[in-house]
């Protein structure tokens, strides 16, 4: 009898169909001959929308801001050689802040003794803390493409699928291994909820007996809302205040107990509900150096640690006394239960919501700074965004110096704010304001960037021209680069190295095609506002401000060398 006709399609096809069926539906390309054939293919899809990058980098900065404020997992892809190593600083970040990413990226041909592109990406990539998966066979094909979605879902971190350019084309049998066969097999398994051990929540519970002035400290594992009310309501039993580290800012925007964020970016009156407390609930904060300011806010001895995933150690610190090893909300529930049927109710000895009423009402830092005139000081400008800016916008922090004065607009949910400063690496918020706007289409977008992080991927300005995203774009230029500017000269250093002047950023803005206005004194604001948010484009204000206002955290890090003063602000 004759061989049945067997129906094979080329990998790059079969790869967009897998891709489709693991519910991707927004991408963030830059195109080359390694993925160009399957970029094209999941843009057949009418639901998939594709982002076409000027950059690598990109690419893969956008899908991390879209992963972290749509829910999805973020997808990029980019080419083989110089494509895959334009996006290790991109890679590492996602590593260090726990993303969820995959990222498709061709490989040079499997078949030819030499490309020009050729290169062996898997140590780089690996070398960032993230995965790489490499497919050289078609019959290892399709559980490598499992394999890689399920790592990047289960273990919250960024992985490669790398895919040589000839086996793209070559045809797989889709008889012998069909589309959907792997449907379901690379979830993440439905597990239930973590319970505390009773014992421990006794502990537990002892502790909060034998405290006085305790802080619930809230973090990204306590971000559902059966935690964050959980929290609130234990909060309110102790007589304690709430906090969230800078990821979370906002968990408890509006709540009369709430003091903002804890870290070196701390309002100066929630450093001193840290300084008199005695004990702090770390509910799914893994307490990083950056939440605990290196030791300096929070001693791991006053720290109960209620978590998922309890560590001893994070960034060679200490983290907490004791802990309990639950989900968020499981633990708290717990532990409120615990406190209630043995009828405690706290009395703080404190009054909380004044604390929380004075970080809204002073101002973060009162040291004064001369200012030059035609100048502006950055904390008086991010006072009118506070006043003026809807909480309903999409609030997006840059890294760098600029990040700590932006990080004081109150009241802002959680839900609406993004940062991802945990590399430490500028020139993405350009990158993350457009992921932003992917993942929230319709909300219009305020990003607050330093000019130097801007002028690092300023290309990108054309992105957010050609696909209409509506995004403020608010450069607080100095001229420099704040923090060198700031430590080379409190070390009596030239400071030639991190200073380019101040460049004509709106007209660079208004060269891609967008709305670009200059700002030189408060009053210019308000009408920007009002301007931005009555159109339908992105607009960018280059903002002058003076390049002598340190950041309190910069301040204390250069040991306390300041301008000359002339009395106290506010």
């Amino acid at each position: 009898m004759p061989t049945p006709a067997r129906t094979g399609i080329p990998v790059y096809r079969y790869l967009a169909q897998r891709f489709y069926r693991e519910d991707v539906r927004a991408v963030f390309v830059l195109t080359g001959d390694g993925n160009m054939y399957w970029d094209a293919v999941l843009a057949e899809y009418p639901d998939v929308r594709s982002i076409h990058v000027r950059h690598e980098h990109c690419a893969v900065s956008m899908a991390l801001a879209y992963a972290q404020k749509s829910g999805r997992l973020g997808v990029a892809s980019v080419t083989c050689g110089p494509g895959l190593t334009q996006t290790m600083t991109a890679l590492a970040t996602a590593a260090a802040a726990r993303i969820p990413l995959l990222m498709l990226a061709g490989e040079g041909p499997l078949h030819s003794p030499w490309y020009n592109q050729g290169i062996d990406q898997a140590p780089l990539v690996r070398a960032t803390g993230a995965e790489y998966i490499q497919v050289h066979s078609l019959a290892t094909l399709p559980r490598l493409v499992t394999q890689a979605f399920y790592l990047a879902r289960a273990e919250r971190r960024p992985v490669v699928l790398g895919v040589p350019m000839d086996l793209q084309q070559e045809m797989i049998d889709i008889d012998e291994h069909p589309v959907g066969a792997e449907d379901g097999i690379g979830r993440l398994p439905d597990a239930g909820s973590r319970l505390p051990h009773p014992e421990y929540i006794r502990r537990a519970a002892q502790r909060v007996r034998s405290a006085t002035r305790i802080v619930v400290l809230a973090g990204r594992g306590a971000t559902a809302k059966d935690a964050t009310d959980a929290c609130v309501e234990l909060a309110e039993l102790c007589d304690a205040a709430l906090a969230t580290t800078l990821p979370v800012r906002g968990l408890f925007a509006g709540h009369p107990r709430s003091i903002g964020v804890a870290g070196g970016f701390s309002h100066a009156v929630t450093r001193e509900v840290f300084d008199r407390c005695d004990l702090v609930i770390a509910v799914g904060a893994s307490m990083t150096s950056f939440t605990t300011n290196s030791g300096q806010l929070i001693d791991p001895q006053r720290v109960l640690q209620l978590d998922d995933s309890p560590g001893g150690l994070r960034h060679a610190r200490a983290v907490a006394s004791s802990h309990v090893g639950a989900d968020a909300a499981a633990g708290v529930r717990a532990l409120f239960d615990e406190l209630t049927g043995q009828g405690f109710t706290g009395d703080g000895g404190w009054d909380v919501a004044s604390y929380a009423s004075r970080v809204r009402a002073e101002p973060a830092d009162r040291t004064a700074y001369d200012i030059k005139d035609g100048y502006l000081d950055p904390r008086s400008v991010i006072e009118v965004f506070d006043r003026l800016v809807p909480r309903d916008w999409e609030h997006v922090n840059a890294a760098g110096h600029c990040g700590y004065f932006a990080t004081h607009m109150h009241d802002v949910p959680a839900a609406h704010f993004l940062t991802i400063r945990e590399f430490g690496a500028v020139g993405n918020g350009i990158s993350y304001a457009a992921g932003v706007a992917i993942a929230r289409p319709g909300s219009p977008v305020i990003l607050v960037e330093g000019d130097g992080g801007v002028m690092m991927h300023v290309q990108e300005l054309e992105t957010l021209q050609r696909y209409g995203l509506k995004i403020l774009i608010c450069v607080l230029n100095d001229g420099a680069f704040g923090s060198e500017v700031h430590k080379l000269r409190a070390a009596g250093l030239a400071d030639r190295g991190a200073t380019y002047g101040r460049n004509d950023i709106a007209r660079v803005a208004r060269g891609f095609g967008l709305r670009g206005l200059t700002i030189r004194q408060i009053e210019d604001i308000p009408p920007a506002l009002e301007e931005f948010a009555s159109g339908s484009q992105s607009m960018l204000l280059d903002i002058l401000v003076s390049d002598s206002v340190m950041s309190p955290g910069m301040n204390r890090r250069v040991g306390g060398i300041l301008p000359a003063r002339r009395g106290a602000i506010g």
